[in-house]
């Protein structure tokens, strides 16, 4: 059972992934809340409320990220990672450009590649969301579970109206750190961020079930 439902949660993620992965755009460290296509800027979405501090990209290298967002989207990898790659020889100090290469690194279970593009992107902006929460699915990939929740705490911590980091954080919590009532918490946050997930909901049921058995219990045994 138990089994089933880690399963089921790496699915959702990895299709959540690929449905948010253009919110690894080259915004600053704010919150995702309003993502738009910039008009100046790089990104295929903006992921923060600083974007427009950001250098003005001409059209055609705009053209070029958006090209490559759009091929990451449709899941063509290989043309992706080409255009992002093109596009950061020409403006390597976009982090969203980095983030979405680690993305790309991580899908081909390549860690070492995927640790650089991070790396590039947390060194442009530390407190760059996109890039933590890579950050955090790749130490948590590895076993790194304290490591990985440091890493998802410091996303919402400067965007905490960043979904995906938000169920991170109840996934890690729900299956590695056993730690129910704080997992129910962050399903619960990234529910009312997104709207109603009605397989997220499901588990939301389940952990409010199984954190009311364990408090009785606890209560018992006082």
């Amino acid at each position: 059972m138990l089994l089933q439902r880690c399963t089921d949660k790496m699915r959702l993620m990895t299709a959540m992934l690929l449905a948010l992965l253009l919110l690894a755009g080259c915004g600053g460290s704010a919150g995702v809340k309003n993502a738009a296509v910039p008009q100046q800027t790089a990104g295929a979405l903006s992921d923060g409320d600083n974007s427009e501090l950001a250098p003005v990209i001409p059209a055609g290298a705009l053209t070029l990220f958006e090209q490559a967002a759009a091929a990451m989207a449709a899941g063509d990898f290989v043309d992706a990672e080409l255009r992002f790659k093109e596009f950061l020889l020409q403006y390597p100090e976009y982090p969203g450009a980095h983030v979405n290469l680690a993305i790309i690194h991580a899908s081909n279970g390549n860690d070492a590649a995927t640790r650089s593009s991070i790396d590039s992107a947390l060194a442009l902006d530390p407190a760059h969301p996109a890039a933590l929460n890579q950050m955090g699915m790749l130490l948590r990939r590895n076993g790194k579970f304290l490591e990985a929740e440091a890493a998802y705490m410091k996303a919402v911590t400067v965007a905490p109206e960043y979904a995906l980091a938000h169920y991170n954080l109840g996934v890690l919590n729900e299956l590695y750190l056993q730690r129910l009532e704080t997992a129910l918490q962050h399903f619960q946050i990234y529910q009312s961020l997104v709207g109603e997930d009605k397989q997220v909901a499901k588990w939301i049921t389940d952990l409010t079930r199984r954190v009311a058995a364990n408090q009785r219990t606890a209560n018992v045994a006082d």
